[in-house]
């Protein structure tokens, strides 16, 4: 757990830093040359392609994401008369800006940051507006918009592209959830924009675009991890491929068995050092968004899914398919038994009821 210890500030929180193999390998050299696993290389690989979307589906999603932009950009150079909606900026953001999109999911996310305070009456005309400037340049394209608590969807065919409305940070304090959008749905933007800067400059390299997909399938597929945000997943899988001591990225395989190795050491458990969010002023540790009972359950579920992938079923883990099953039911590796790791945090809540069940049952 983390320190505390006195001064003249008083308290000071001191994290401490889990055991991370791959920053202090030298300290354990190996008895026998490092071999490595084509098997899992090779498995990785295929599976990131197989999330991958098509080329076919990647031009549909760009050609609707450049005819919204261009309306778009149209309306911040050259705003139609009476038009009440002032816009500051538009931007590209989410997975498919980044290159981490997932198969099966055409949807591209755009952030419009408004000058004026985002009035929902306002929103729904600025919906109004783009489908209308759409259809009079393509009047084959039959668009519709769906509103959504932080914007609305645009949606075409198969094809959705979500705006994501925000505004203009002195806004702000004079958002009144009466009238406007939630503060909490602005913030997401302006935060969304952040993110999404900040993976273009620093997590580019195609490893950790291999990862992210990867670890966001798993994510889905286990309900231990799916405490784990996309943007802690973006985080995590820089963090494993790029903090290296060489400063050279890992290869895929090894990245991907250390965030496993990092999980079950308690990476994202109170007290952790973790992971310091780049896009906040703060010093906020991304793994506090979650709840305790969620730490514990990423921790527990990856000590679990670790013990699998050290036993030869990386397939299981990997997938495709699988119910998740393989973390909470007991199974065989090469004649090695996994049982299921146990929780290690109990709600006070919990631990209170089950104390007055023991003392009832030793009155009776």
């Amino acid at each position: 757990m983390g320190r505390v210890s006195g001064g003249r500030g008083g308290r000071v929180f001191i994290p401490h830093i889990p055991f991370d193999f791959t920053l202090c390998e030298k300290a354990f050299p190996p008895v026998n040359p490092p071999k490595t696993d084509d098997e899992l290389t090779q498995n990785l690989v295929k599976r990131n392609q197989e999330l991958s979307p098509s080329a076919e589906d990647q031009t549909k999603l760009l050609a609707q994401v450049t005819k919204i932009s261009n309306v778009l950009d149209a309306l911040v150079v050259s705003p139609d008369e009476e038009f009440e909606v002032q816009i500051e900026e538009c931007r590209q953001v989410g997975s498919f800006k980044k290159g981490t999109m997932m198969v099966g999911s055409l949807v591209a996310d755009m952030a419009v940051i408004l000058k004026s305070l985002p009035l929902k009456e306002h929103v729904r005309v600025l919906a109004e507006k783009i489908v209308e400037k759409v259809k009079v340049s393509d009047p084959t394209d039959r668009m519709t918009f769906v509103g959504t608590p932080s914007g609305f969807e645009l949606r075409s065919g198969e094809v959705t592209v979500n705006i994501l409305i925000g505004t203009t940070p002195p806004n702000m304090r004079k958002v009144d959830p009466e009238v406007h959008l939630e503060q909490k749905m602005l913030q997401g933007t302006l935060a969304a924009i952040r993110h999404v800067r900040w993976f273009e400059e620093n997590a580019s390299h195609s490893n950790i675009k291999v990862l992210v997909r990867i670890l966001k399938d798993i994510t889905l597929r286990f309900e231990g991890l799916q405490a784990l945000t996309p943007w802690i997943i973006d985080l995590l899988a820089h963090h494993v491929v790029m903090n290296t001591p060489s400063r050279e990225p890992l290869p895929v395989s090894d990245a991907f068995l250390r965030v496993f190795k990092l999980l079950s050491a308690g990476f994202f458990l109170p007290g952790s050092a973790g992971i310091v969010d780049p896009c906040e002023n703060a010093n906020v540790r991304v793994h506090s968004i979650m709840s305790l009972e969620q730490q514990d359950q990423v921790c527990f579920t990856a000590q679990t899914l670790l013990r699998v992938l050290a036993h030869g079923g990386f397939k299981k883990v990997i997938g495709p398919g699988g119910d998740g099953s393989v973390a909470t039911q007991m199974s065989v590796w090469n004649g090695v038994v996994v049982a299921p790791c146990e929780k290690a945090y109990v709600r006070r809540e919990d631990r209170e009821r089950e104390a007055m069940e023991e003392d009832q049952a030793m009155e009776t």
